[in-house]
């Protein structure tokens, strides 16, 4: 999960790493007011993605006529498809020499490593490849939670030879690679970046900041988190959408894949997906696709991903069709549930109870279509029979079909074309 730059430097001055003067950030241009500004003043596009310099969303200015017009521009910028929403304010630092100190995991050796180098300000990738005597690292044996003085001086020393810092700015970097290397370890991090780590006439300064934790470590973070004010897991480049809040706080994996309040096109079907499980969850949306183009005119969208595996309580089950149905861009649901580790007993009653609660509450139902087969098929089939019997009203608009006699192309096509013909009817 990436930070954005204002959350990772507030980590970064709880952690005695030196930051600009802080002045806050806003979400609308009448905010402005609100902040205490002294100029000259850097204002950012705060973002999650990178290139914000080259896409012209970081600029300085000089006074509050230059902010409002540089602010007002950066509501209507995109970087990279990402709107800005929030805009972050600093001090300004004179910039006398720059130079670029990260941490992150050698996925080779499977090792923390230290990247250092006295080009700061740009790519490092970059840097990699055009100058590569310029870039230090050092892998850092056990998973230690902190490194010794005589690493950081190590590190330090190789890139001063280009500095060629003072004393006093020579021992502030040794002590600053010390102090980012065990907050890389202390919040469970992939990676602590500062690029530029600025060099001024008397001290040095994170100029940027830069956080992605581990989403794996994120139970071990809730203080972190807490300060930070988040309450749900948000994704490298982007804020989560409604929906995948949702999937979230009932734990079970979904990324929406198309953006929050798109306008559908007229003539065209929007297809949600329950799979069973992640492989297979990313080979649907292919292969829904796929079969959309060739049979279809390419007129069929798959609107997600989900991970409906590992054995989800029938609850669980229930959540993920009623937050498809809840979203009114979705048109059908297609289903696939090859039952391994999870029970397709289990998957059908989950099924069934998201119909029949939501038939009882009046709520949109769309048709479901798919195929079950696999672990606990016999009670399955016989839990579904007697749902049929029982509720025939409630689950009309499920068809499920049990065991494998059909490839699950097959199923997908017969699906679309059924979903097409039920949108003609219009009973939507």
């Amino acid at each position: 999960m990436r930070l954005y730059e204002h959350e990772s430097k507030s980590i970064f001055k709880a952690n005695s790493i030196p930051i600009p003067q802080q002045y806050g950030t806003i979400k609308s241009v009448e905010e402005i007011k609100n902040l205490n500004l002294k100029f000259p003043v850097m204002v950012k596009a705060a973002v999650l993605i990178g290139g914000r310099g080259k896409a012209g969303g970081i600029k300085k200015a000089q006074s509050l006529e230059e902010v409002k017009k540089i602010v007002s521009e950066f509501f209507k910028l995109t970087i990279q498809n990402y709107p800005v929403k929030i805009i972050h304010f600093e001090a300004a630092v004179e910039e006398v020499k720059a130079c670029y100190l990260g941490v992150t995991m050698e996925p080779k050796a499977y090792k923390n490593i230290i990247i250092a180098s006295p080009s700061g300000g740009v790519d490092i990738e970059e840097v990699a490849k055009t100058k590569p005597e310029l870039i230090f690292r050092k892998e850092i044996e056990n998973n230690e939670p902190e490194i010794s003085k005589a690493i950081a001086s190590e590190l330090a020393s190789k890139i001063n030879k280009e500095l060629k810092l003072s004393e006093k700015q020579l021992g502030e970097l040794e002590e600053l690679v010390r102090r980012l290397y065990a907050l890389y370890q202390k919040i469970d991090a992939k990676l602590c970046e500062i690029n530029p780590l600025i060099i001024t006439q008397d001290s040095i300064v994170a100029a940027d900041a830069k956080i992605v934790l581990d989403d794996n470590g994120l139970y071990r973070q809730s203080s972190l988190l807490s300060s930070l004010d988040l309450s749900h897991k948000r994704h490298d480049v982007a804020e989560p959408t409604a929906n995948e809040i949702f999937s979230f706080e009932n734990e079970f994996p979904y990324v929406d894949l198309l953006p929050e309040n798109v306008e559908k096109k007229k003539g065209f079907m929007y297809v949600g997906l329950v799979p069973g499980g992640a492989g297979y969850g990313i080979l649907s949306i292919d292969e829904v696709a796929n079969i959309g183009k060739r049979f279809f005119d390419g007129k069929v969208i798959p609107i997600n991903f989900m991970d409906s595996g590992g054995g989800p309580p029938q609850e669980s089950v229930a959540q993920m069709y009623n937050l498809l149905m809840d979203n009114p861009i979705a048109d059908i649901i297609i289903t696939s549930r090859f039952g391994g580790i999870s029970s397709c007993d289990v998957f059908i009653r989950g099924t069934v109870l998201a119909f029949r609660e939501r038939f009882k509450m009046k709520k949109r139902i769309i048709p479901v279509y798919g195929r079950m087969v696999g672990t606990d098929l016999p009670s399955a089939k016989k839990y579904l029979e007697t749902a049929y019997k029982e509720t025939p009203e409630e689950l009309a608009l499920l068809e499920i079909e049990v065991g494998n006699e059909r490839i699950m192309a097959d199923v997908i096509r017969d699906a679309l074309k059924k979903g097409f013909e039920y949108l003609k009817e219009g009973k939507k």
